[in-house]
């Protein structure tokens, strides 16, 4: 069963996703280290995290569109290959300049990979799986940010960052089970229809995709919003507005953090699959919308609870992610999928590189604490914007023929 084709399509899109959110976080874990050897400011050490936000961005709607063309497994290998070699390529900075170019690169990787892997999956995968399979692939966050934290450990101490770096080139080995092992999907093999690249903001389908993106923008915002801040919030004293906590307990909360994050990828998948999409989503982002200010007052209120809370918001504040996997690809035909998917994602994407800015701003002014709870409105109009979009449960994607504009 296990390898079966459809299995060997996701275990790849999973283990591509997982390594690339590993070459992504190592510049997170390698931060401190970078900063004091080239004394950065730390507006200067978050240029490069900005850039490879706002990089994976256009990268994940040029795969989408590339995908459309040339198929989803092609451009799932060219994705592994670019993050792996621009990874490696980091450990030849000799500059913020160089730095940045390189970390560029890594994001356009990052987006690519996700909208060819999440389009593969979902057309391999049966209706009655589809959402369970892209909880699975997209659980490979959460195992490559506790893979980073790991790698760190082994190497950062002995090697130096340059060798933490280099080692993010072992994911380009993927890409040769993947031209060996993965097919294209049947659905896309067997289509013949070609669009044009504007035809996702042309009716029928403008409306989908003007909807997807502004509840991926929602979502995306609220959760740069909230996890970017969160382990400073952790770590700043209680009379500066933060939990206090020392390094090494903050470190153990983000595994818990991060363990509770896998299990709502997927029990997510479980839920849409047998309740539907909109109902599991909002149950998710609206239990986020809860929690995010019960944090800014658990450090004076309840400090003691803040700590097992932990699993709660990696739980329902990431979980909800699986959505996209197999909603997006149920809004779109096939001549379209891939675009359709890769933009309504990644353009949310990019507009979300605005959401540290934002709650650091109001953080400046009304302590961190407070700021953090901003992001419960975006969960709450992510609540709301689902409901517009139809119900996708059940969709069988062959039999999805909506008019594609020509």
């Amino acid at each position: 069963m296990f390898s079966a084709p459809r299995w060997r399509a996701l275990w790849a899109a999973q283990l591509g996703f997982l390594l690339d959110a590993m070459d992504v976080l190592l510049y997170v874990f390698a931060l401190a280290t970078l900063r004091t050897e080239f004394g950065w400011t730390n507006a200067q050490a978050g240029l490069a995290a900005s850039a490879t936000l706002l990089a994976s961005a256009v990268g994940g709607v040029a795969a989408g569109f590339v995908s459309d063309r040339i198929g989803r497994r092609r451009t799932l290998m060219y994705t592994i290959l670019l993050y792996s070699l621009a990874s490696a390529g980091t450990a030849t900075s000799r500059g913020l300049g160089e730095l940045i170019f390189w970390r560029a690169l890594v994001g356009l990787g990052l987006g690519g990979e996700w909208s060819a892997g999440a389009t593969l999956v979902a057309e391999w995968w049966p209706a009655e799986h589809r959402a369970k399979a892209a909880s699975f692939m997209q659980a490979g966050w959460a195992l490559g940010y506790m893979a980073a934290a790991g790698l760190t450990a082994l190497i950062l101490p002995r090697f130096g960052w340059r060798a933490l770096f280099l080692a993010g080139v072992l994911p380009a080995l993927l890409t040769l089970y993947v031209r060996r092992h993965v097919e294209e999907p049947r659905v896309w093999r067997e289509q013949r229809a070609r669009a044009p690249w504007n035809a996702i903001f042309r009716p029928p389908l403008a409306r989908f995709t003007v909807l997807a993106t502004a509840l991926a923008t929602s979502v995306l915002f609220a959760y740069w919003g909230l996890f970017t801040w969160l382990p400073g919030f952790l770590s700043l004293p209680a009379n500066e507005g933060g939990a206090g906590m020392t390094v090494v307990r903050t470190s153990g909360f983000v595994f818990a953090v991060q363990a509770g994050a896998f299990a709502g990828y997927l029990c997510f998948g479980v839920l849409a699959d047998r309740f539907g999409r909109r109902p599991a989503f909002a149950v998710y982002v609206l239990a986020a919308a809860l929690l995010a200010p019960l944090y800014g007052m658990a450090p004076r209120r309840w400090p003691d609870l803040l700590f097992w809370m932990g699993p709660l918001v990696g739980f329902f504040g990431t979980g909800f992610f699986s959505l996209f996997g197999a909603m997006l690809a149920e809004l779109y035909p096939t001549a379209v999928r891939g675009a359709g998917q890769g933009f309504a994602y990644n353009f949310g994407r990019g507009l979300s590189a605005l959401a540290p800015l934002l709650v650091g701003a109001l953080a400046d002014r009304h302590g961190v604490g407070a700021a953090l709870a901003v992001n419960s409105g975006f969960f709450v109009a992510a609540a709301a914007l689902v409901f517009l979009l139809p119900e996708t449960k059940s969709t069988d994607l062959a039999a999805v023929q909506r008019a594609v504009p020509s």
